[in-house]
């Protein structure tokens, strides 16, 4: 069964830390290309980060640049997502995302709800 499953959200004060960790099951993650997006409320699913399969390209939305930090440990399945000096802007759902053109690929994890508040 494909599988993602997002874990390490929760309350956190502004300037604070989290580091969010998906893991996977069910396929080759070294052939995925992962990424993180987020959903706050009555808003629209945005990008976060991304990082390629092997890991050595990664790519972030400007609103994080500088202060979120995207990484995979392909011998444990897993992507990360560091997310230091947060804001009250970055509340939302955090979701894990893989994909792969062949064979194709696209799954979502259930999320995991982030709530930076003094």
């Amino acid at each position: 069964q494909v599988q993602l499953v997002e874990s390490g959200g929760g309350l956190v004060q502004p300037g604070g830390s989290l580091r969010l960790s998906c893991g996977a099951s069910g396929f080759i993650f070294s052939s995925a290309d992962m990424s993180w997006y987020r959903q706050a409320p009555g808003k629209e699913r945005e990008l976060v980060a991304g990082i390629i399969r092997a890991g050595g390209s990664t790519n972030y939305a400007d609103s994080v640049k500088g202060r979120f930090t995207i990484s995979r440990d392909n011998a444990k399945n897993t992507v990360y997502l560091q997310m230091n000096n947060l804001k009250t802007e970055d509340t939302a759902v955090y979701y894990c995302n893989a994909v792969r053109t062949y064979p194709a690929l696209a799954v979502w994890g259930q999320g995991t709800l982030v709530t930076v508040s003094s």
